[in-house]
């Protein structure tokens, strides 16, 4: 599934590659160009990160389940034990 960007958020990746080219590189581009290299990351680098994020996502939530198990083993009315 090839990853997309909310229009918004394309035009400010777009005017953030092209002011990366022309700070970082001396070279200024225009918006296709931004756009054509928007697209390639999006295509080639884009699962990567996407895949990162999910599995980062999975622990996260595995830690939190666990802290659910130790918490699920706590008394229910902790004055009972007096």
């Amino acid at each position: 599934m090839p990853l997309a960007l909310a229009d918004d958020d394309r035009q400010r990746a777009v005017a953030l590659l092209r002011r990366y080219a022309d700070d970082e590189m001396g070279v200024e581009i225009g918006d296709l160009a931004a756009g054509l290299l928007l697209d390639f990351v999006l295509q080639e680098i884009g699962p990567s990160l996407y895949n990162r994020g999910l599995k980062d996502a999975q622990a996260y939530l595995g830690a939190r389940l666990a802290d659910l198990d130790v918490d699920l083993g706590q008394f229910e009315f902790p004055g009972a034990r007096r």
